[in-house]
């Protein structure tokens, strides 16, 4: 569960944004700093300027992408970006839309690199503490050719001329390569040094997002009502029980009986819901889903019949609640973040 902004107390006072521009590994990303002891948070490319610095953050970190810069409708910084002089460094995609915004030069790789690579040439503290033989892992089809003004190249391998540049003056550090990935040996130290180059305490520690994530809850809900699908599995369950902690007896936890659960697991899932505090409603809907499923054989048109009947059947306990409890604003989804996507 990803927050989209950041509270102003002392834990998340030195934050990170990350701006996804596609990259597979953007999650992966905010994992690592944070394992560093900074707050990240994850930000669309699209953001705009007004809620990135809403955010406050003391840094950027710009990710890969699967685009060109020389796309049609290849992701941009936003206008204003630059004039923030956030330090900021750049990843594989990031670096060249950089380089191609600042005016220098990218081109199509004669072949693409996709692959294990050891830098060579480097002069930069940021890579101080990384051994001489250290692999590091590629995966571009572009590089970068000629520098924008006031940069300089401070690695390369033998494949590739400007496997990392900087502007120290403005502290831009850009990588063709993923440190963030576990097969650049020493990608965690690289960050790491960027973190001390940019002046990070690195005095985050992961039990503070349930602080901050609680907090923003407050802000948004106030004293309004939250309707949540609970399924019993980890993530609805920690979404309710962090819910519960922030608001209350205003989160309306529904688990919905289809009739397809294991033996046992309605009574073990209210059990264990209900001794950790968290009050549950239960819809025992059983006849609605054997009825939509009647002689349905394709596998693909039950999937969509058990959907449709448990929108159906959550919506009129939604109508029902609302009668005793009043309106319902809000409607919490505990999931992974590609379901989100999907849904």
């Amino acid at each position: 569960m990803e927050s989209a902004s950041a509270s102003n107390n002392e834990s998340t006072s030195e934050s990170i944004i990350v701006l996804d521009y596609g990259s597979q590994y953007t999650q992966l990303i905010v994992r690592r700093l944070r394992e560093l002891g900074v707050f990240a948070i994850i930000m669309p490319h699209t953001a705009t300027l007004e809620d990135i610095m809403a955010n406050q953050p003391k840094a950027l970190v710009f990710s890969g992408g699967p685009t060109s810069v020389y796309d049609d409708g290849a992701p941009a910084i936003v206008k204003g970006l630059f004039e923030s002089n956030l330090p900021t460094l750049a990843i594989c995609y990031g670096m060249q839309l950089i380089a191609h915004t600042l005016d220098g030069e990218v081109t199509a790789s004669s072949h693409k690199e996709y692959g294990k690579a050891v830098l060579t040439d480097r002069s930069s503290d940021l890579f101080k503490g990384v051994d001489a033989d250290s692999v590091v892992w590629m995966s571009h089809g572009d590089s970068v050719t000629t520098l924008p003004s006031g940069f300089e190249v401070i690695a390369s391998t033998a494949d590739t001329a400007v496997a990392a540049m900087a502007n120290t003056d403005k502290n831009i550090f850009c990588l063709q390569f993923h440190p963030e990935v576990q097969h650049s040996q020493d990608g965690q130290k690289i960050l790491e040094n960027f973190l001390e180059l940019t002046g990070f305490s690195r005095t985050w520690q992961a039990d503070h997002i349930v602080e901050t994530l609680i907090a923003d809850v407050q802000k948004q809900v106030g004293d309004k009502n939250v309707l949540l699908g609970i399924s019993g599995g980890v993530d609805s369950s920690t979404l309710g029980l962090l819910l519960h902690k922030a608001i209350g007896e205003q989160l309306l936890p529904v688990f919905v009986d289809n009739g397809l659960l294991r033996q046992g697991e309605l009574e073990l899932v209210s059990k264990s819901l209900r001794n950790l505090g968290l009050p549950l409603y239960v819809v025992d809907a059983k006849e609605q889903f054997y009825k939509a499923l009647a002689g349905v054989i394709d596998p693909e048109l039950k999937r969509k019949a058990i959907g449709k009947t448990f929108i159906d059947v959550f919506a009129e306990k939604a109508r029902n609640l609302e009668k005793t409890v009043g309106e319902i604003s809000f409607l919490a989804q505990g999931t992974l973040y590609p379901d989100v996507v999907e849904s």
